[in-house]
């Protein structure tokens, strides 16, 4: 086993005791426990066989299995990086409406002074 391996199979470890560290919090939902660990699963599986990538790519028409991997990867951070946005959002529109409703609250009350 290479050093690279070791540490990417570390990650993976360290990735899966996150995501069920924070299930367990209730951070998570079973549903995204078990799609995070299908990931880090993954990682793992291509990591300790990485045949399995030329397999993959091979199927998907990709050349290499580097190839693919590189692929999914940006597929995978594009979309969380879209969820995240998405996310940014509608806090920012929250925050908004809540403080304008504090602000007329604020306004009500001095106009009653």
């Amino acid at each position: 086993m290479t050093a690279m391996q070791i540490v990417l199979i570390v990650i993976a470890v360290f990735g899966f005791a996150a995501a069920v560290s924070r299930y367990r919090r209730g951070g998570l939902s079973l549903v995204q426990l078990a799609l995070w660990s299908l990931l880090w699963l993954a990682v793992a599986g291509v990591v300790l066989r990485p045949e399995t990538a030329s397999i993959v790519a091979r199927r998907l028409g990709v050349g290499r299995g580097a190839d693919v991997v590189v692929y999914l990867a940006l597929a995978a951070v594009f979309y969380l990086l879209f969820r995240l946005l998405a996310r940014l959002e509608d806090h920012e529109r929250q925050i908004t409406r809540l403080t304008r409703e504090l602000a007329l609250k604020d306004l009500e009350s001095h106009e009653r002074s």
